[in-house]
């Protein structure tokens, strides 16, 4: 072989090894010299080389899905390193669906880290999981105390407004009791003083209670009582008092009523109680009549209102006693005793 022969081999070697580097190194694919297209070692290499670079590209995007055909120990630690990194995507999803089982051991130090970074996510989604079970159980308990508060409070409520009705009613009858009423009373007649307008009061006594009650006894003279009490409460306009004065008398306030249509008003509930006979245990009924005696109550911002009142229950009560003294069932009109003006205006009959 003679220098010329040497010198183009020498050339075609430097053009094949320059375009292998340019295939391991250059942004895109050279093409082959045309003075090498013949030569089929340089082809095949460039052919591998071309389909190796596309493979690596795939992975370095991330894609591990390309496959690889070629044989020898390049293309087969590409084919570890596919299988390799497959499987660790597989354990990443494992890891992000809660499976904190998964370890890495195939990629040295990033194993470790990797590994490490899944046992401290498991161990702070643990200890998360564990706040949370406290704290929906603190939650839970508080609710708890909560509701045995409100019940609590709802008891109380309750026995305030049992305690209260108590204090303000009398037990046997359910009407209010004499304090409640004075208080009630004084409140009503007062108002009626700064408007000027008159009240009527009236005092209603049982005819015959003690004989009704030797007769058929104490429970049904309680029940008597309870009759009269119903009656009266109904034959009431909403703004109306009524109250158990003690024993079988009972206490009427007609607030903004002057004495004709006090008059009505008491001989409504007298009527009410003629009209409805007490039915005994035994189913027996036995009628009981009342008697009332009504007053006019002209309310004056000057006078004490408790002595007003007093006063008023006096006349009253004398009325009453008339009533007895007259036939009883009946209606009987008093007088106060210090004179009232005859000037207010008469208010609408009931």
């Amino acid at each position: 072989m003679d220098k010329a022969d040497d010198r183009r081999n020498d050339e075609i070697l430097s053009l094949a090894l320059d375009h292998v580097a340019k295939l391991l190194t250059a942004g895109s694919v050279p093409a082959v010299p045309a003075s090498l297209e013949d030569n089929a070692q340089l082809i095949f290499l460039h052919d591998y080389l071309v389909r190796l670079r596309a493979v690596l590209t795939h992975f370095a995007s991330g894609d591990f899905s390309p496959a690889i055909t070629d044989r020898g120990v390049t293309s087969g630690s590409l084919k570890a390193l596919q299988a390799n990194l497959r499987h660790m995507v597989w354990q990443v999803k494992q890891v992000a669906e809660g499976d904190f089982s998964q370890r890495v051991q195939f990629l040295g130090e990033f194993s470790d880290s990797f590994n490490s970074m899944v046992v401290q996510l498991d161990a702070a989604l643990t200890a998360m999981k564990k706040k949370e079970e406290d704290l929906t159980a603190v939650s839970n308990q508080l609710k708890d105390e909560v509701l045995e508060r409100n019940k609590a409070l709802r008891a109380l409520e309750r026995s305030e407004a049992e305690f209260r009705y108590l204090a303000e009613h009398d037990p046997l009858t359910g009407v209010l009791n004499r304090r409640s009423f004075f208080g009630l009373a004084e409140l009503e007649l007062r108002r009626n003083a700064m408007a000027a307008a008159p009240c009527s009061l009236a005092l209603l006594d049982v005819d015959h209670f003690k004989r009704f009650n030797d007769t058929y006894g104490h429970l049904e003279g309680d029940k008597a009582l309870r009759h009269v009490a119903f009656h009266g409460k109904n034959s009431l306009r909403q703004s109306d008092v009524m109250s158990r004065f003690g024993g079988e008398e009972f206490l009427f306030l007609f607030p903004h009523v002057d004495l004709p249509q006090g008059s009505t008003a008491a001989n409504r509930i007298r009527q009410a109680i003629a009209d409805n006979p007490v039915v005994l245990d035994s189913g027996e009924e036995i009628p009981i009549t009342a008697s009332i005696g009504v007053v006019r109550i002209l309310p004056n911002a000057e006078e004490n209102v408790t002595r007003i009142l007093m006063r008023a229950i006096s006349a009253a009560d004398q009325a009453l006693y008339e009533a007895k003294q007259t036939g009883r069932n009946k209606v009987v009109i008093g007088e106060l005793a210090a004179a009232e003006s005859a000037s207010a205006e008469l208010l609408p009959a009931l």
